[in-house]
């Protein structure tokens, strides 16, 4: 896997620390199109959509460098492995080349370590050579939970872990992505998400250990 994280902090202007995401129920293909345009103009990593949009993505940024980004098991992560690696087969096979998906934060709390691992690694296997983030949902968990996450993630062999889908009780935290760094190491992505709406927050986040950006509101924080 690449290792992104390099022990210095990236200038926030550097545009492929960014997944310009849009994850909205009434999202229609115009706002989708005006998304991956803006991707395109900036050159940012990736597109984040759900799996309805990945083939429609794909086929806006084909040939720009721009990678579409699909969220699986999204936003409750509350479904089978089997569903979520289905999900995941389908997203690969419209085109992502990157997968967002929500671990089981039940099993998580029911110290169901194995059945969290299992699920990781289901995804991870349809995954094939898309890279795989893991979303901890960090604002439900202690920090004994996060840290199992994260090592639960890094077992499974995950790329990155996140921390927040953005539609539950909080987004990022700067404190929650020092944790997970610490845990993580240097051999794999922290991604923060969630609530990063300006300039000064997303430099917090890469300060803290984040090398990946989750936000809507990108190209106001790359102005």
């Amino acid at each position: 896997m690449i290792n992104y994280w390099t022990g210095k902090v990236w200038k926030i202007m550097n545009h492929k620390l960014f997944d310009h995401t849009i994850l909205r129920a009434d999202a229609d293909s115009a706002s989708v199109k005006k998304v991956c345009d803006e991707a395109k103009e900036y050159g940012f990593m990736s597109v984040c959509v759900n799996g309805y949009y990945t083939g429609y993505a794909a086929k806006q940024l084909e040939g720009t460098g721009v990678k579409v980004c699909t969220v699986v098991g999204f936003p409750l992560g509350q479904m089978s492995a089997r569903a979520k690696a289905a999900e995941t087969a389908i997203a690969v096979e419209d085109g992502a080349g990157e997968i967002d998906m929500v671990i089981n934060v039940a099993a998580l709390k029911d110290k169901l370590y194995d059945v969290v691992l299992e699920d990781i690694k289901e995804v991870k296997k349809a995954c094939g050579s898309a890279l795989l983030k893991v979303i901890i949902e960090a604002c439900l968990l202690t920090d004994e939970e996060k840290v199992k996450a994260c090592q639960l993630a890094k077992e499974a062999g995950a790329d990155f872990v996140k921390t927040s889908t953005g539609f539950s009780r909080a987004g990022a935290k700067t404190e929650d992505v020092k944790l997970m760094r610490s845990v993580v190491g240097t051999t794999m992505g922290v991604k923060a998400s969630g609530g990063i709406r300006d300039k000064e927050t997303a430099e917090a986040m890469v300060k803290a250990g984040a090398d990946r950006l989750g936000t809507s509101a990108t190209t106001v924080i790359c102005i």
